[in-house]
């Protein structure tokens, strides 16, 4: 009944409701070359994509262009089909200079970019734009966008934004915080000039370089890189990375920027970031290795997380998570508009999740699901990372469990299970839940070795308890989180511990049963122990029946 009642209130709720932090939860899948009919055997970097998505413009150095680099652009009739033979813009745009860092107006009339040295100006490398009356017509000449905009340095890789009101933009001008900064100008109206350009300020620029920015259609998030031949952003995995600045309003600052992670980044120079109209596509610059030349341009999927409970399949308890939390910054359905979501869960979320309705789930951020359900031998099967883990003890296989069609029977003495190392709790939001039965106060179910118990029995009363706490330091000791929930009973319960990045929670049967507010957790590289404690002392091993242990490196909601 939650379920139809959800629907029907959702589809009624059409409501404008203010912007908050855009934060969305989604992931990046594997991404992939765009091939040798695209790429060539030099230099292919910087793309942009018009709105319709037909069309990618983009820098190369291969034969047959004007200069030391130049303008491509490379068609496709509908959007499922490959990229054709890239065409140069020709002698109207190119120059025998450097011609480089495309991005593309929203209405597809303006095309900004740098160029220099040598075309003339007002430093090494200016702004320039050039437009054209309809899609369909050639370009026009180029026009610099004056001393106000450019200085007598180098000035690159212009972004436009979807209103076309602000440009981000990066220079070596003197008043920046490192090597290059990021800076914007700004206009009131599309046909006024460009006002003087504001630095970004040392919350987002820093010692090192920044540049090569990319604006979000909604200008609340910003992409960026580092050039590889100035000082690189310290944090990263390698060369150059990818990182992203947000902002809860276009009024509001930018906050500290988070490095994209892996698979995106590499120990090799990825940079060069845009992103496809409808939010599904990243489009970025990397030499990593599976290239034609030396940079070459790729793209990589952005895969909203749109099972919100983790159960691998998207269905009505999905919605009534999204209808639970209607009209609030909540990050976990925060999903619409992709890929970065619009700070509060309303009917562009719901739009995302219809998307996807009664589909089975292959969740990445799944990163380690033990069924326990195995009947014979010495290691239990990790089916989602294959880190498989190893059997200590004499437990068994029950043939049935609380979550599947077995469980692994743990004697409270000296069984356990021992896994690789799977995540570090301070990095970031994740889960961890687990069916039990049996057990008693004081023994664990999931701990790590060199940091914490993650989920046990409280040794007073039995109930549901987590250490994973905050570092040590300051005036008081970090505390555990304790429910009131006995788990305890000889009744199959399914308990979890979530984690997303400033709030504790415990679960008992998909009810939170506790929370409590942190600052962060207490950083551990060790792997887990199931069915023991983190120093497998005695009275720690647990006696009874553990089954379907799963581990996200993401909060959710279950």
């Amino acid at each position: 009944m939650k379920t139809t009642i959800s629907l029907v209130l959702v589809l009624a709720l059409v409501v404008g409701l203010p912007a908050g932090v855009a934060n969305a939860d989604f992931t990046f899948g594997t991404p992939t070359n765009l091939g040798p009919t695209v790429n060539s055997s030099t230099w292919d970097l910087g793309a942009c994509i018009p709105a319709d998505g037909l069309k990618l413009y983009f820098t190369s150095r291969r034969p047959g262009g004007y200069g030391g680099a130049d303008l491509w652009v490379t068609t496709r009739d509908m959007i499922d089909d490959e990229w054709g033979t890239p065409v140069n813009l020709g002698s109207t745009v190119n120059s025998s200079a450097w011609d480089v860092g495309p991005s593309i107006s929203a209405d597809g009339l303006s095309l900004f970019f740098a160029s220099g040295p040598g075309r003339g100006g007002y430093g090494g490398r200016d702004i320039w734009v050039t437009t054209r009356a309809t899609t369909e017509d050639d370009w026009g000449t180029p026009v610099n966008l004056g001393p106000t905009v450019n200085s007598s340095t180098f000035d690159n890789s212009p972004s436009i934004s979807a209103d076309g009101l602000s440009l981000f933009f990066d220079s070596m001008r003197p008043g920046g915080s490192g090597s290059g900064d990021l800076w914007v100008t700004t206009r009131p109206t599309t046909d006024d000039p460009w006002g003087t350009p504001v630095n970004l300020g040392p919350t987002v620029n820093g010692p090192a370089s920044d540049a090569l920015p990319g604006i979000s259609a909604d200008g609340l998030a910003l992409f960026f890189s580092s050039y590889d031949d100035e000082p690189l952003r310290p944090g990263g995995l390698g060369g150059s990375d990818i990182w992203v600045t947000t902002r809860a309003t276009v009024s509001d600052p930018w906050g500290t920027p988070v490095n994209l992670g892996p698979p995106v980044n590499t120990s090799a120079s990825d940079f060069g970031q845009s992103f496809s109209a409808d939010g599904l596509t990243l489009y970025f610059t990397s030499n990593r290795p599976g290239g034609s030349g030396s940079y070459d341009l790729w793209q990589a999927p952005i895969i909203p997380i749109v099972d919100f409970n983790g159960d691998g399949i998207v269905d009505g308890a999905d919605m009534c998570i999204v209808v639970d939390h209607w009209g609030e910054y909540y990050p976990l359905c925060d999903i619409g508009p992709t890929p970065l979501g619009d700070g509060v869960v309303d009917v562009q979320d719901l739009i995302v999740l219809a998307e996807h309705l009664f589909e089975d789930v292959n969740d990445p951020t799944l990163v380690a699901h033990w069924a326990l359900d195995e009947t014979e031998g010495s290691i239990v099967y990790d089916s989602v990372a294959a880190n498989d883990a190893v059997v200590i003890g004499e437990p068994v296989w029950q043939p049935a469990g609380g979550a599947v069609d077995g469980a692994l029977a743990f004697d409270g003495i000296d069984d356990y299970v021992s896994t690789p190392f799977i995540l570090d709790p301070s990095d970031g939001a994740f889960s961890v839940f687990a069916w039990l039965k049996g057990g008693a106060a004081g023994q664990v179910i999931i701990s790590q070795t060199g940091g914490a118990n993650w989920l046990l029995a409280d040794p007073s009363e039995g109930r549901l308890r987590t250490s994973l706490s905050r570092p040590a330091g300051g005036r008081s000791a970090p505390q555990p989180l304790i429910s009131e929930f006995v788990i305890t009973d000889g009744n199959w319960h399914h308990v979890g511990f979530v984690w997303d990045g400033s709030n504790r929670m415990l679960y008992v049967d998909d009810v939170e049963v506790a929370r409590d507010t942190q600052v962060g957790l207490e950083s551990s590289e060790g792997g887990l122990y199931i069915g023991a404690g983190k120093n497998l002392e005695p009275g720690s091993f647990f006696s009874g029946l553990i089954d379907d242990v799963r581990i996200y490196d993401r909060a959710i909601t279950p």
